[in-house]
């Protein structure tokens, strides 16, 4: 494996500009999840028609969710792939109803495909794209973020969703997703492209160990000084674990996402808002008296 050595182009930014102002992310922020896909693990199918779509933005928002993730590919493990066409359709149908009652609203898109990005910020200002595949299944996403200007969140997967759970193998975890993070990096560096969120990918190409694993070395990625996000929201290495449905696994997930949050995380991707919300709060309110 090639020498891992922390990039020096970045220097530790705990803001990132969205809509042409800052948004501090030393206070955590929570991203509430809207997937408009058919098969999503936890709530496919449930966002599909407008009236569900817009209750279900309203709801994050009043339960004091920061910004809204728009998935219109499903990446849960084995997930069937779903052409360009269709995602970006997905898309524009449903950012056009958000925009309309929501100018303002902070969204990102959840897609690795760089024209359906560079078509959701041309056309709806989105403001973030997130990323699952950090840059690497469409080589044209770093030039793109590029020429648009908004934040990235950037995550580490091993393999690609109709295949990551396929018996993932690392010889040492933190290292190979640190690497993977600087190389990137140096790329984006290399273009302009300063405002970068990473996402080291819990449940993307990872073991249940694996994901423990990370979860209790978070603090490696300090070393990045960029900001960090963590998605752990009802995923199975808490409802695998503990031998319940995703339905059930609330409580597992608030239990995660206050670690995570002890651990420097700086957005919390979630479905459950109000929950994670009172978890910044409370762990916030904490740290202040350190």
């Amino acid at each position: 494996m090639d020498k891992f050595e922390p990039t020096k182009a970045f220097k530790k930014r705990n803001t990132i500009c969205v809509q042409g102002e800052l948004m501090d992310l030393s206070q955590p922020k929570v991203m509430g999840i809207l997937n408009i896909t058919p098969d999503s693990f936890f709530d496919g199918g449930k966002y599909q028609h407008r009236d569900a779509i817009l209750k279900r933005c309203d709801q994050i928002l009043d339960e004091g969710g920061d910004m809204i993730d728009i998935g219109a590919y499903s990446s849960r493990p084995g997930a069937v792939h779903v052409a360009e066409q269709e995602e970006g359709s997905r898309l524009i149908e449903v950012l056009s109803w958000i925009r309309e009652i929501y100018p303002r609203v902070i969204l990102s898109v959840d897609t690795f495909r760089a024209s359906v990005a560079e078509k959701c910020v041309r056309e709806f200002s989105v403001d973030i794209i997130n990323d699952i595949s950090g840059g690497v299944m469409d080589k044209l996403m770093f030039e793109t973020i590029s020429r648009l200007k908004v934040p990235y969140i950037m995550m580490h997967m091993k393999g690609i969703p109709q295949n990551m759970q396929m018996n993932p193998v690392y010889e040492n975890l933190i290292k190979e997703i640190s690497l993977f993070f600087s190389n990137q990096l140096d790329r984006l560096t290399a273009l302009g492209v300063s405002d970068v969120i990473l996402d080291p990918g819990f449940g993307f190409g990872k073991t249940i160990d694996h994901n423990y694993q990370l979860m209790n070395g978070m603090e490696q990625f300090d070393l990045f000084k960029l900001p960090v996000l963590v998605g752990v929201s009802r995923k199975s290495m808490i409802y695998k674990l503990l031998d319940i449905e995703s339905a059930a696994a609330l409580n597992g997930t608030t239990v995660l996402n206050t670690i995570a949050l002890t651990k420097g995380a700086n957005i919390l991707r979630v479905h459950d808002v109000k929950e994670a919300v009172e978890c910044v709060k409370l762990v916030s309110q904490l740290q202040k008296t350190e």
